[in-house]
């Protein structure tokens, strides 16, 4: 018997050769769109590549030049170590305070926090130092600024050699506005040959570019670095961070963010944006007394400053206070009360790394850092054991939100504020899959 194809059949026929048809038209469009965005494409994977791998340091210490020897890191830490049992009651309570529950603990164990900020300081009082020949050193006569150039040089190689010298160190040289600019380059390429010298740029080494007004003077310090390179026989691309401390770096004649087009005019050379704290503030006009890392005119440039940054592989530092630990204890308790206070607020908004100028600031950065990541571990690491498992949870983080909670672990565990098998206890995978989430690798 012969089958007669019904309206059903018919309707099912159709369908499938839509579908097919439809798969076809797919295709053709996809290669058409491929072609339309290639350009596209390559310059978005150029300009915006992703975090940069490796540790951030959780602070840059400024140093003046004269003032740099080869053991200064060690000297901060004792200096710091011997505030906190100056003070150990008073740093105690403020400990209290600051902290949040720990990996682990039903409670904030105030004692093993305190602990952890002297191993610390004992260890690694410094992650990032810059040797300053800039507003911290001032003008001097050209033959004393050589001298010193050569003497900072070979301290910082004899740190190098001994293990004193912290992991990310560098240089701060003179703007490259017209009045300071010659003596900038002078003091930059003379501190580079010297270190070139005595071996290679070491590890972690950056120069900080000042008071940037324009995004051709950027573009010539890219221009520099790769003139150094050449005369000097540099092996390593001599890097560089750009210091916001000029509103013309935030708002431009034209009304455009002038930082952003910093940024992508680097050419992949620059490492950081760093806010300046009291430079922009007075270029804003913002009075003395009033000029301080949580003032409006301060968000609102880092916030333009992190925007800029996001996805381009350049990080962020906030600034520092100028209320300095020193004094009666009732003036270093108001001061670290202040600092706490400050970096956490930093932390909380994203801003990872900020700016110390002085020895007893030290015991409240990582008080403030380790309690930062301690208090936020479960919560990051719960979060993320479940959405590695998959399992069925009342947040249903997206895959960005899981880059966000490896980093975090990962920032934690590089500072020293938890330790790898805490984090893969608790996690269920180690620095290595973290980095791979974090995209990091």
């Amino acid at each position: 018997m012969t089958h007669t194809p019904s309206a059903v059949d018919e309707r099912v026929d159709t369908t499938g050769l839509a579908a097919h048809l439809a798969d076809d038209l797919a295709d053709d469009l996809a290669d058409d769109l491929d072609a339309r965005l290639e350009a596209a494409d390559a310059d978005l994977a150029r300009r915006f590549p992703g975090e940069r791998p490796g540790r951030q340091p959780v602070h840059t210490v400024y140093v003046p030049a004269d003032r740099f020897t080869p053991d200064l890191a060690t000297r901060w830490g004792q200096e710091a170590l011997a505030a906190v049992a100056a003070h150990e009651t008073a740093f105690h309570d403020l400990l209290s305070q600051a902290s949040g529950p720990t990996a682990g603990d039903t409670a904030t164990d105030t004692r093993a926090r305190l602990d952890d900020v002297r191993r610390k300081l004992a260890a690694e009082p410094i992650e990032d130092l810059r040797i300053d020949f800039e507003d911290g050193y001032g003008d001097r006569p050209d033959s004393e600024e050589d001298a010193e150039v050569d003497r900072a040089a070979a301290a910082l190689l004899e740190g190098r050699a001994t293990g004193s010298a912290p992991p990310f160190t560098g240089i701060r040289f003179k703007s490259f506005e017209a009045p300071t600019r010659r003596r900038g380059v002078r003091t930059l390429a003379r501190f580079v040959e010297a270190v070139v010298d005595g071996g290679a740029l070491p590890d972690g080494f950056v120069v900080t570019l000042p008071k940037v007004t324009s995004v051709e003077q950027v573009e010539a310090m890219v221009h520099a670095a790769g003139r150094l390179e050449q005369g000097l026989g540099l092996t390593t691309p001599l890097r560089f961070e750009i210091q916001v401390e000029t509103p013309q770096s935030i708002l431009g004649p034209d009304g455009t963010a002038l930082v952003a087009r910093m940024v992508h005019a680097a050419e992949g050379r620059c490492t950081g944006l760093h806010y300046g704290t009291y430079d922009y503030s007075a270029s804003a006009g913002i009075a003395a007394q009033y000029q301080a890392m949580d003032h409006p005119a301060a968000d609102h440039a880092k916030a333009v400053m992190q925007v800029a940054a996001a996805g381009t592989g350049v990080r962020l530092s906030d600034g520092s206070t100028n209320i300095i630990p020193t004094g009666d204890e009732d003036a270093v308790v108001a001061a670290w009360a202040l600092h706490l206070r400050l970096v956490r607020r930093s932390l909380e908004r994203g801003y990872y790394q900020g700016w110390d100028l002085h020895p007893a600031q030290l015991p409240t950065r990582y008080a403030a850092v380790f309690a930062f990541y301690r208090s936020g571990f479960d919560a990051a690491a719960a979060r993320l054991r479940t959405y590695l498992s998959r399992a069925d949870s009342n947040v249903m983080d997206e895959p960005a939100t899981a880059r966000a909670l490896a980093d975090f672990i990962l920032r934690g565990l590089d500072c020293g504020a938890l330790t790898d098998v805490e984090v893969e206890s608790a996690v269920g995978e180690g620095r290595a899959a973290l980095g791979v989430l974090a995209k990091r690798a």
